[in-house]
């Protein structure tokens, strides 16, 4: 009740800046959410598609089971180094046989910044509002600050009964710039830690990937 109470004894500068931040709030913690769900999908569709991956005994029976598995990041690749193989074998005259094996490396690099790119959607914002809130509410504070002086210049009182009031309202935009940017950049480097798990399992498959084309098609 008492911060409603300073909002509203807030000037209009001091309005926008908690506005902002307000704002810059709700759209890092939107975004944690998705970037969570999303993780979470695709590292259950992953360890299922493991599975069958390694069970199937022929390339097209893993193709044929990945409807359900989308979401899983490794899917991507899969796909994206199976239709190079695919492509390959078409264009040798029968043979299932596959002439350059760095294409398919290519086409599987190129799928895993793909998935990586789809992966960290949105996770910049979260940097920005870990960076960019403690600044915004600082502004804030300051010009608050400023008023709160130039309010005693005005009457001429330097009582601490005075002083407080402005003070007090011109700090709440620094709170409201930490409450925003703290939970943003604990949320970015979990993102980013997860990213990191996310790239080394890519970086695992393909060479998997790789091993078993080099066995099975030259």
């Amino acid at each position: 009740m008492q911060l409603w109470t300073a909002f509203l004894h807030t000037g209009w500068v001091g309005r926008t800046v908690l506005a902002i931040l307000l704002l810059f709030s709700i759209l890092s913690w939107a975004i944690m959410l998705a970037v969570w769900q999303r993780f979470r999908r695709s590292q259950r569709a992953s360890r299922k598609f493991m599975s069958i991956f390694r069970k199937a005994k022929r390339l097209a029976d893993v193709q044929s089971a990945l409807g359900p598995l989308a979401h899983a990041s490794l899917v991507g690749l899969f796909r994206a180094g199976y239709a190079e193989i695919e492509a390959q074998i078409a264009h040798a005259e029968g043979r299932q046989t596959v002439r350059s094996l760095d294409s398919v490396e290519r086409s599987l690099v190129r799928a895993s910044r793909i998935e990586t790119a789809r992966l960290s959607r949105f996770v910049p914002f979260l940097a920005t509002t870990a960076s960019a809130t403690p600044f915004i509410g600082l502004f804030g504070t300051v010009w608050g600050i400023m008023e709160a002086f130039g309010q005693i210049g005005a009457t001429g009182s330097t009582s601490i009964t005075a002083v407080a009031p402005g003070i007090s309202e011109a700090l709440i935009n620094t709170a409201a710039g930490l409450f925003a940017a703290i939970p943003a950049l604990l949320a970015y480097n979990l993102c980013v830690q997860k990213l990191r798990g996310a790239r080394g399992e890519m970086e695992d498959f393909t060479l998997e990937f790789l091993n078993l084309t080099e066995r099975n098609f030259t």
